[in-house]
C-alpha cells in the first residue's frame, strides 16, 4: 500500500543457493532492484565489473566508505563487502522494491540503520549439501572452503536475528517463500499509514 519501496536484507552462508534464488525472483519481479555490492575479492570466472559486483582495490573502498558512501560494509573471509547507498536510497523514492543480497555483519548494519527493513536467512537444506555445492564452484582452494564452512557455522547462528527464515529445499519453493513475505509485509499497518491519511484528507465531508 505504501508509495515507498520496499529495503530486503536477504543473507545466508556462502553456496546456500542465494544467487540461483535471487535470479529466479528478479525474473519474475521486474519492478524490483537488486542493490550491487561493492567488494575487494577478485572477480570469479565470468563476473563482470558493474553487474555482479563492483570489484574495487582495498584502498579505493577505504576512501568511499571513510567518506560516507557506504549504507553498509563488513569484512568477509579477508575481503571487503559494501552497499553504495545512493542507488539505493533512489529506488526506494521511486516506489520500488530493493533486495540487498549481504553478510550477516553487514544485514546487522542495515537493520540498526533501516528498523524498516524486512531480513530474510536462507538455509541450505544440510551443511553437508553446502559443502558439496562449495567444492563444486572449483574456484576455492581447501582452506578457503575450510573458512566458508566454518563462517557459514557462525553465520546460521545469526538467523535468529533476522525476521524470516526459508529454508532453499527447492528453487521455485523459495522464491515463492519469497514473495509471500514480501506481500505480507507491505499489508502492515504502519506501511499502510500514508495510504489512510490521504483517504481521510480526502473524505473530511463525509467523516
Amino acid at each position: 500500500m505504501s508509495d515507498k519501496g520496499l529495503l530486503v536484507v536477504f543473507s545466508g552462508p556462502s553456496g546456500a543457493g542465494k544467487d540461483t534464488i535471487l535470479k529466479e525472483f528478479f525474473s519474475r519481479r521486474p519492478n524490483a532492484r537488486l542493490s550491487i555490492s561493492a567488494t575487494t575479492r577478485q572477480p570469479r570466472p565470468g563476473e563482470k565489473d558493474g553487474e555482479d559486483y563492483f570489484f574495487l582495490t582495498k584502498e579505493k573502498f577505504e576512501s568511499i566508505a571513510g567518506q560516507g558512501g557506504m549504507l553498509e560494509y563488513a569484512q568477509y573471509c579477508g575481503n571487503y563487502y559494501g552497499t553504495p547507498a545512493r542507488p539505493i536510497e533512489t529506488w526506494l523514492a521511486e516506489g520500488k522494491d530493493v533486495i540487498l543480497e549481504i553478510e550477516v555483519q553487514g544485514g546487522q548494519q542495515i537493520r540498526e540503520k533501516c528498523p524498516d527493513c524486512v531480513s530474510i536467512f536462507m538455509l541450505p537444506p544440510s551443511l553437508e549439501v553446502l559443502e558439496k555445492r562449495l567444492r563444486g564452484r572449483h574456484t576455492d582452494g581447501e582452506e578457503v572452503i575450510k573458512k566458508r564452512l566454518k563462517a557459514a557455522c557462525g553465520e546460521i547462528m545469526q538467523a535468529e536475528n533476522y525476521d524470516y527464515v526459508i529454508v532453499n529445499d527447492t528453487i521455485a519453493g523459495a522464491v515463492e517463500q519469497i514473495n509471500l513475505i514480501i506481500a505480507a509485509e507491505k499489508l502492515r499497518f504502519s506501511r499502510a499509514r500514508s495510504v489512510i491519511e490521504r483517504m481521510l484528507n480526502h473524505a473530511e465531508t463525509i467523516c
